[in-house]
């Protein structure tokens, strides 16, 4: 199975890149339960100090994956617990930066609102 969410350590950094870019990085709810896992990873790692949230493919994110969600087979929709973009209804205790390279759109935006800060490139990476 092709991974979603990629982690990465760099030194005390955590480098959390959605990879769907032939989905301009659309989070299905595969994709929504592996950002809640490393982000769950991340906070209760006490070497890491920082994470920085990307997409791959010069997308940040392009919201939920509207195809999963018409084929029946969409994002977690419930009260309790994690949202349908995963991470979205977290508290950490540590920081999150959003890169955002390109769109971030619907869910996209949600998720770079849900970083404590965000950098965003000058020119569409797409």
């Amino acid at each position: 199975m092709k991974t979603t969410v990629s982690f990465e350590v760099e030194d005390t950094i955590a480098i959390v890149t959605i990879a769907r870019p032939e989905t301009r990085n659309a989070v299905d709810r595969e994709t929504a339960e592996a950002l809640a896992g490393v982000f769950r990873r991340f906070d209760t790692d006490d070497s890491l100090r920082v994470a920085i949230l990307t997409g791959a493919g010069g997308c940040f994110c392009a919201g939920a994956d509207l195809n999963a969600v018409a084929s029946g087979s969409g994002n977690r929709i419930a009260a309790e617990g994690d949202g349908p973009l995963g991470c979205t209804r977290m508290v950490l205790g540590k920081p999150v930066i959003a890169a955002v390279e390109g769109f971030a759109v619907a869910g996209g935006l949600e998720l770079a609102l849900w970083c404590d800060m965000r950098i965003a490139a000058r020119e569409l990476g797409v």
